[in-house]
């Protein structure tokens, strides 16, 4: 059987490794079940930046930048490039389920400390 990262150990390991960034992870925001065939999830947490790296992994490996966007332009831009990321964030800006019409989303599994 294969190791499952708990999601919100992977959130932080991802910011970290991809865009330089450590933060205090905050609340859940929504579970978007992106293929049930494959039942592939998406967990989208609030992270608060406490550090911005100057270098990070993917910026020495393979030249990754960094950067900000406001929710608005953040949609556009994903519409273009990675239309159902840009779906999560239109269906958590108008508030609506964050599960795509499934039932309740699963919590995480607790993290050890």
């Amino acid at each position: 059987m294969a190791f499952v990262p708990a999601p919100d150990g992977a959130a932080v390991r991802e910011v970290y490794e991809e865009a330089g960034v450590k933060g205090k992870l905050g609340r859940l925001l929504g579970v978007f079940e992106q293929n049930q065939d494959r039942k592939h999830r998406t967990y989208v947490f609030v992270l608060t930046v406490t550090e911005l790296l100057e270098d990070w992994e993917d910026s020495v490996s393979i030249g990754r930048k960094r950067e900000w966007f406001k929710i608005e332009d953040a949609i556009k831009v994903l519409q273009c490039h990675k239309p159902v990321h840009a779906e999560y964030l239109e269906k958590l800006k108008l508030g609506g389920s964050p599960t795509n019409g499934n039932s309740a989303a699963p919590s995480p599994p607790e993290s050890e400390p």
